[in-house]
């Protein structure tokens, strides 16, 4: 029972890293100790396990998928977007500076955490390393679109995301942010739309269920040089989580409705402004944050 509560909030803090754009769910689940048995369960979803269901075969199907740790992951997960949307909301909102230098140390220090774990720095990985680093930051500096909230692109946009929300070091959020599909989404969330909700999470189903059985494949062969692509992409994506920012270009979403917003679709970094001491101990907390989660996960494995 102790290891379900441990896994419980385990999946509780994916879900919360899942919801700011910048953060990625797969990061928590590495510093944790579970990514690689995440992947493992969900990449063991496939014909063989379906035809169990389709025989009634369900006790032998919950233990080949690894359905409790799935099932009490997922849990929390779903638990921690749904009561945090909110929040979150809020907080970038009325304090986008201290939020932001929150996850800005939190990533931060998950960036030498990973790092260490590689288990040779030869010049194969520094080459991944520094790929990674490029690849998300120029993803970081892409300009958001408009976006649509049709079902078909809410469908997409799960897809896309969840690829991404399970990839150490890129943020789901932040290609749900990159489509236009962000506020959309977090808005569902917060006011229990279901049929958006449902659009999106069918398409992180598909999505979930295609890239889980690529991404196993690469860490069972590749191992070293895909953590420090990994790592690379958390440094890279730094450049996103900085607090300062002016906004260049805006569009105005769902004119003339209830639901009108002012969307960013870029912006730039400028240098640290009034209350930076602040923000230096929010950065700081976080990365005491991952610091300990880190020790948490070595003890409930």
């Amino acid at each position: 029972m102790l290891k379900h509560i441990q896994l419980f909030l385990k999946g509780m803090a994916m879900g919360a890293a899942d919801v700011v754009p910048g953060v990625s769910g797969g990061t928590i689940a590495f510093i944790t100790g579970i990514y690689e048995r995440l992947i493992g369960a969900i990449s063991s979803i496939n014909k063989h396990t379906l035809m169990m269901l389709f025989r009634g075969q369900f006790r032998q199907l919950w233990t080949a998928i690894d359905g409790t740790f799935l099932a009490v992951l997922f849990a929390g997960i779903f638990t921690s977007i749904l009561t945090l949307a909110s929040v979150l909301t809020f907080t970038l909102d009325h304090y986008p500076i201290l939020t932001w230098s929150f996850f800005f140390g939190l990533v931060a220090a998950s960036v030498w955490m990973m790092g260490r774990t590689v288990k040779q720095w030869n010049a194969q990985a520094v080459v991944a390393f520094t790929f990674g680093t490029m690849i998300a930051y120029a993803i970081t500096e892409m300009n958001a679109t408009a976006g649509s909230d049709a079902p078909w692109y809410l469908v997409l946009s799960g897809a896309l995301a969840i690829c991404a929300m399970i990839l150490p070091g890129i943020s789901g959020s932040f290609i749900l942010l990159l489509l236009g599909a962000y506020s959309t989404v977090l808005a569902a969330v917060a006011n229990r739309e279901l049929l958006t909700i449902a659009y999106v999470g069918f398409g992180a189903v598909l999505g979930l269920l295609l890239f889980s059985k690529g991404l196993k494949y690469i860490f069972e062969r590749f191992y070293n040089p895909t953590i420090a692509l990994l790592s690379g992409f958390l440094l890279g994506s730094l450049n996103k989580l900085w607090p300062w920012k002016e906004t260049l270009d805006t569009f105005i979403k769902h004119v003339g409705t209830e639901k009108e917003e002012i969307v960013a679709l870029s912006v730039r970094n400028l240098a640290p402004g009034d209350g930076w001491p602040i923000a230096v101990v929010f950065a700081l907390f976080g990365a005491v944050l991952v610091l300990g989660l880190e020790y948490a996960g070595k003890k409930m494995k």
